[in-house]
């Protein structure tokens, strides 16, 4: 008789907790929305590129230790057109994305903002970790004391961007043919490529070559048949760019005027 009893008024009490439950339980609707914490925790919204993980923070961030390159990577890995680039393959061997790469700014705010200091503290790091072998980690020491206490080559740059090797990104920018080698901080900036300070030498300067390095046309028989022709410089040689050009433009030839024949 107890069980029979037990029995009548467990069934009826667990079907109560069932049909409560039921009408208690979330809409689909309200089981893809965020956590309450999660939206009270957002510093602000994340980029256009990254906004369908506006409601999933645990892509990027990891508990207790927060935004992890791994996270990145999981995406990123196999991003061809960045990791081939000449200009930006240098992300296959780094090893931090957040110092440069800055989200929550707001759909319209590009979620990159590229330092150069940054760059180089990354790659500091990277020489004084305990796995990379000694020869490594007193280069680190080295570049360490010179940033502390040397001097940069220009007032437009500091010395924690001139540690930087340049020409790993930038080969294929630069004008000067590597007439002037590679050490591109010697003479610029890492905010333009301009330098204000520059100012040609005078016109009489005859050490053109110095600095520029005629087109494939002068090393064809196109400068014999014609350039020179024109110029009415004869025995001109493809060096001695004085003899025939301006420094108002190359175009601007000497005793011939405006000639476009390039």
């Amino acid at each position: 008789m107890k069980k029979q009893t037990w029995a009548r008024l467990l069934i009826p009490a667990m079907a109560l907790v069932i049909v409560t439950g039921w009408l208690f339980l979330p809409s689909e609707s309200a089981l893809k929305q965020p956590a309450t914490w999660q939206s009270l925790a957002s510093p602000g919204s994340l980029s256009a590129a990254h906004a369908h993980l506006e409601d999933n923070c645990a892509a990027c961030h990891t508990p207790v230790e927060g935004v992890k390159a791994v996270n990145c990577i999981t995406c990123h890995a196999n991003n061809q057109s960045l990791l081939q680039r000449q200009p930006t393959s240098f992300h296959a061997s780094i090893t931090s994305c957040k110092e440069c790469h800055l989200e929550h700014q707001g759909r319209n705010h590009r979620p990159t903002n590229m330092s150069h200091a940054t760059l180089a503290a990354i790659g500091l790091r990277q020489l004084d970790d305990s796995e990379v072998d000694s020869e490594n980690l007193a280069i680190g020491r080295q570049l360490v004391k010179w940033m502390s206490e040397g001097a940069p080559p220009h007032q437009s740059i500091t010395t924690q961007e001139a540690a930087l090797n340049c020409t790993t990104c930038h080969a294929n920018d630069d004008r000067h043919f590597k007439l002037f080698g590679q050490d591109c901080a010697q003479c610029h900036a890492t905010d333009r490529w301009t330098i204000p300070e520059f100012r040609h030498p005078s016109p009489t300067s005859t050490d053109c070559a110095q600095c520029h390095q005629a087109p494939p046309s002068h090393y064809m028989m196109h400068f014999n048949m014609i350039s020179r022709r024109v110029a009415g410089k004869e025995h001109a040689r493809v060096e001695q760019c004085h003899l025939c050009h301006q420094t108002t433009s190359w175009n601007d030839i000497l005793g011939a005027g405006w000639y476009k024949h390039h």
